[in-house]
């Protein structure tokens, strides 16, 4: 017998949505005393609380500034919400993979909108 799993639906999230979400299932399953966290959920849950610095509301203001300049769509929107680059170089790295690079003044746009938020 073979099982098959399929991407149902897909959607991108901020570290501090993914908080939100799991916080709800955390306690969903507190409530039943002879359900244990899993392994993987119980990291996720330790990850999210490390590295969500904004409220969930912030995150996603964050994302849609972000989808307003030109050479930001809304993967890298998400990932820069994610890491809040702080500088020039850490920024690069998130458009590392990508087949162009930015300029200056385009990396300085991104990092006065990321720096609203700090």
């Amino acid at each position: 017998m073979t099982i098959f799993k399929e991407i149902v639906d897909e959607e991108f999230l901020t570290v501090s949505e993914a908080k939100e979400l799991l916080a709800d299932i955390e306690a969903e399953r507190a409530l039943d005393e002879d359900r244990e966290l899993r392994y993987e959920l119980a990291r996720a849950i330790e990850h999210v609380n490390r590295f969500a610095i904004l409220e969930p509301e912030e995150a996603q203001e964050l994302v849609d500034q972000l989808r307003d300049i030109e050479k930001v769509d809304e993967a890298t929107a998400y990932k820069i919400a994610n890491l809040l680059p702080r500088n020039r170089d850490e920024l690069r790295s998130v458009y590392a993979q990508q087949r162009y690079s930015l300029s200056g003044d385009e990396l300085d746009e991104i990092l006065n909108v990321v720096a609203q938020y700090r």
